[in-house]
């Protein structure tokens, strides 16, 4: 299990679709709803990392039968020899924290919903930084997810078995191919000898450009 120390608090206020600084009154309830977040929340990741190589539909993950489907996965991993699949949760503890709330507190219930999404992210940095520990002399891209361009969320199951994420994580599969618990990511990182320059990351390489929780987007960034 992975402690988590903290959220990311702006990070949280950006999907709450909040500008500016929060009132006293919302940073109280941010307060509360942080402590009791930290407390119930039960984050854990794995994550494989297996050799790659590219096809015409899409990118092969040697030693599986899993291929990564779509031209946009292909080209974030072009020139990457390896890749690492990841999957991360923050524990089906915080799914019933928030339902809990809302029953009685549906604004206390938006927060904490927007604090863990914060927190989940956190748990996948703290999984970067740990996979860079397993490599020498190589570098990373940043997380491309399913549903990111046209890189399909059907791949949802295939990466689940890889990692044995029922197993090791109690993830699950809704018949709409949801995860479960829902604060989960799945994601694929690709691992080249080249220290690369990536210009479509997260929020620039989706398509949902009216999207209330966008980023403020730059020009690109070293990986």
């Amino acid at each position: 299990m992975v402690e988590l120390k903290g959220v990311n608090r702006d990070e949280a206020l950006r999907y709450m679709g909040h500008q500016g600084k929060p009132s006293e009154g919302l940073e109280k309830i941010i307060e509360d709803c942080e402590a009791k977040l930290l407390v119930t929340a039960r984050p854990g990741y794995v994550y494989r990392i297996f050799d790659i190589s590219s096809e015409p539909e899409g990118v092969r993950v040697e030693g599986s039968s899993l291929l990564l489907r779509g031209n946009d996965i292909r080209g974030h991993l072009e020139g990457c020899g390896r890749a690492a699949l990841l999957c991360a949760t923050l524990g089906v503890e915080t799914d019933r924290l928030i339902r809990t709330i809302e029953i009685t507190d549906i604004s206390s219930a938006f927060v904490m919903d927007a604090l863990a999404s914060a927190a989940i992210e956190e748990v996948c940095r703290i999984a970067d930084e740990d996979i860079k520990g397993q490599i020498d002399g190589e570098f990373l891209t940043w997380r491309f997810s399913p549903g990111y361009g046209d890189f399909p969320l059907s791949v949802q199951k295939d990466l689940l078995g890889g990692l044995e994420a029922g197993k090791r994580l109690g993830i699950t599969l809704t018949d709409g191919g949801l995860m479960m618990p829902s604060k989960s990511v799945t994601a694929v990182i690709g691992i080249s000898p080249v220290k690369g320059f990536c210009r479509t990351e997260g929020c620039e390489a989706c398509e949902k450009k009216d999207c209330p929780y966008r980023r403020s987007l730059g020009q690109g960034r070293e990986t």
